[in-house]
């Protein structure tokens, strides 16, 4: 299979809602843009909830589906009735795409007061979530992130969450800039914990610590690609550009990060 490079949707969410429900729209950037997949927040999929039609617009776009990512709070000791309803919806979306992962990503929080109990509660629904999609034959992997608000944003959180994960059922998609964020080096967390890796999210960082286009900020994301080479790694790297000028033109910004990939990044992959 080797490795193959995707984007993501959270790069048209940077317009603030503009884009919801458009996926149809996103593909037939990404694809002209040369990407092999688009990664979509369950909020992008409008009318391609259908997963007949899903699959019309993805061959159409010639592009794949690397993941559907679902964002929730979590912050009970179970999923609320609600949460669980959402997440089995993604669990049958995904039964019609078998190489498909489920991303599971928590919705931040405004503050880390009572961090263990939330830290506690996140594992018990995304473990539980990861248990129900595994019995469909549904990978799921948990993606941690990083602002002021996360539960699990620092090393010492990194501890808690991947030693907490179910290995049996879900893994951890590591993202070099939410790493970064949180005061770490990606390559030496994604080495240190390679061995749950399941996915993987690019996105670039200046040294003052705001988002960067790919390729222009202090993130060496060539560097974590040779190792990922290296390792054995099979699987998606997915673009996640969070850079200021997304917000204004995401169809430029990631027809840009396309030549990125293709200039610096799949000569790496080929090699």
């Amino acid at each position: 299979m080797g490795i193959r490079i995707g984007t993501q949707t959270y790069t048209w969410q940077m317009s603030g809602g503009k884009y919801d429900g458009q996926l149809d729209h996103i593909l037939k950037v990404a694809g002209n843009a040369g990407f092999a997949g688009v990664e979509p927040e369950t909020r992008f999929l409008g009318r391609l909830e259908d997963p007949v039609l899903l699959k019309e617009e993805l061959a159409a776009n010639s592009v794949q589906l690397p993941a559907l990512t679902l964002v929730e709070d979590w912050l009970g000791d179970g999923e609320t009735d609600a949460e669980r309803k959402r997440a089995d919806e993604c669990i049958q979306i995904l039964e019609n795409f078998p190489d498909t992962l489920l991303n599971l990503c928590q919705m931040p929080g405004t503050d880390r007061e009572n961090l263990r109990e939330r830290q506690t509660n996140l594992l018990t629904c995304v473990n539980e979530i990861a248990r129900r999609a595994s019995d469909k034959g549904i990978r799921v992997g948990y993606h941690p992130n990083s602002p002021a608000g996360s539960v699990y944003r620092t090393r010492e959180d990194y501890e808690v969450l991947l030693n907490g994960l179910d290995a049996k059922v879900i893994g951890y998609i590591p993202d070099a800039g939410h790493i970064a964020k949180g005061g770490m080096d990606a390559l030496v967390i994604i080495k240190e914990y390679r061995e749950l890796v399941v996915h993987v999210h690019y996105k670039d960082m200046f040294e003052d610590g705001r988002w960067a286009p790919l390729g222009k900020g202090s993130i060496d994301d060539q560097e974590i690609t040779r190792y990922l080479v290296d390792s054995g790694y099979e699987g998606w790297i997915v673009v996640e550009d969070e850079c200021d000028e997304a917000v204004v033109d995401p169809d430029k910004i990631a027809s840009d990060d396309g030549v990125y990939v293709r200039d610096k990044l799949i000569p790496i992959v080929n090699c």
